[in-house]
């Protein structure tokens, strides 16, 4: 399980205002994506979007898919093909390994934000960045890394509520200004062997279960066989037995089987199994974190949360696996997005794959209405999403 639950009591990690660093560090980019993550062209389309709202004077926000780990930097690059230096809000448990990557996250325009929790220091930092227009503010509104170039998962409201308040302000202001939001579409390419790419992956993950090679088998077949094993693995380990139907029905199940008891004990409410797994996580981890951050309990009682944490870190990682990713005749990039999640589940660190090619599309800027109706869908938020998923390819 990877460390991104801090079971201690939160510390708001600031912005860094310098501009050297960032400078500095912005030109490293290229050669860090290219030897690090094995992206060897950054193609960026619609800077002249990006450019034309930062010479108007506009407060930015820059709202992109987190498909892969590398976003952030892949970001950065494209502001430093525009000449712009960005802020990142970050989640803390990214500062809280060590103090050298903390130094380095500020310097790159990173601050934290406690996901787990209301975090007014982020939020205010946040508005008052783009209230100033001083420099763009990136968000991943997913608020997670999906691993799924052709998947977007519901996106946070607390972006459109940052806009929002920085735009109230700004409208006040004299002479009055605007917020604007760009969705930013990052779209990955493997232009490699596929095949070749992803085997000794397989071969190890087979390894695991006592299999031999499967090479007899196509690679789609290879690996829809190696999830189906480690799917009934886990429906053995926290429901009995391997469970009937499709592979959807098997994922919501396990989900539900997980979920369920824990909101009954934390929340007081039966499931809700229409909202989307994440947003039931996000609810459980801020009712069952804040009496472990501040040292109130006993020990066992500690061990008992911690248990329940690493389920609900399950539930995150069943939920990265869109039930028909691999359904008719899957691209290649869906095949190894699934191999670098399989592989990332089980040791939490995922092997570069080169050679990768990225193309970063800039939307149209979104002109931030300072006033919301209650009730339905986030105007704003839909927008982002409708973009997004224009720029991406993705119909549904």
């Amino acid at each position: 399980m990877q460390n991104i639950i801090i079971d201690k009591p939160y510390v708001f990690v600031p912005p860094y205002r310098g501009t050297w660093w960032p400078w500095f560090l912005q030109r490293m980019v290229p050669g860090r994506l290219r030897k690090q993550h094995g992206i060897v062209s950054v193609e960026c389309q619609g800077k002249e979007k990006l450019l034309a709202s930062y010479a108007a004077g506009h407060g930015i926000l820059l709202a992109p898919n987190h498909s892969r780990p590398v976003d952030p930097e892949t970001v950065n690059e494209l502001c430093r093909q525009t000449g712009v230096l960005p802020y990142f809000l970050a989640s803390w448990h990214l500062f809280m390994q060590g103090r050298f990557k903390t130094f380095m996250l500020r310097r790159l325009g990173a601050f934290s934000i406690y996901r787990e929790g209301m975090d007014r220091a982020a939020l205010k930092a946040a508005v008052e960045i783009l209230e100033t227009s001083s420099r763009p503010l990136v968000m991943f509104a997913e608020g997670y890394v999906s691993r799924t170039n052709d998947y977007l998962n519901p996106l946070q409201e607390g972006t459109s509520f940052i806009a929002r308040s920085a735009a109230k302000n700004r409208a006040k202001a004299t002479p009055a200004g605007q917020v604007v939001v760009h969705p930013i579409a990052l779209r990955y390419r493997y232009d490699g062997d596929v095949r070749q790419s992803v085997e000794p992956v397989l071969t190890e993950i087979e390894a695991r279960l006592s299999w031999r090679p499967q090479k007899q088998l196509s690679l789609e077949e290879r690996i829809a066989k190696v999830g189906q094993a480690l799917l009934s693995l886990k429906e053995i380990e926290h429901l009995g037995q391997p469970q009937a139907g499709t592979i959807p029905e098997r994922l919501a199940r396990l989900m539900d089987g997980l979920l369920a008891p824990l909101e009954k004990e934390w929340l007081k409410a039966e499931k809700d199994s229409d909202a989307h797994p994440m947003v039931r996580v996000r609810k459980l981890r801020a009712a069952i974190l804040p009496d472990m951050a501040q040292g109130e309990i006993t020990e066992a009682e500690r061990a008992r949360r911690w248990e329940q944490l690493a389920n609900l870190y399950l539930v995150q990682q069943l939920s990265c696996y869109p039930p028909d990713y691999l359904a008719a005749n899957p691209t290649p990039d869906r095949l190894l997005e699934t191999v670098e999640r399989y592989e990332e589940d089980l040791t939490d660190v995922a092997r570069i794959h080169s050679p990768m090619r990225v193309t970063i599309m800039v939307g149209d800027a979104i002109v931030v209405s300072t006033a919301r109706e209650r009730g339905g869908e986030d105007p704003l938020v839909a927008n982002i999403v409708k973009q997004l998923k224009s720029m991406l390819g993705i119909n549904a």
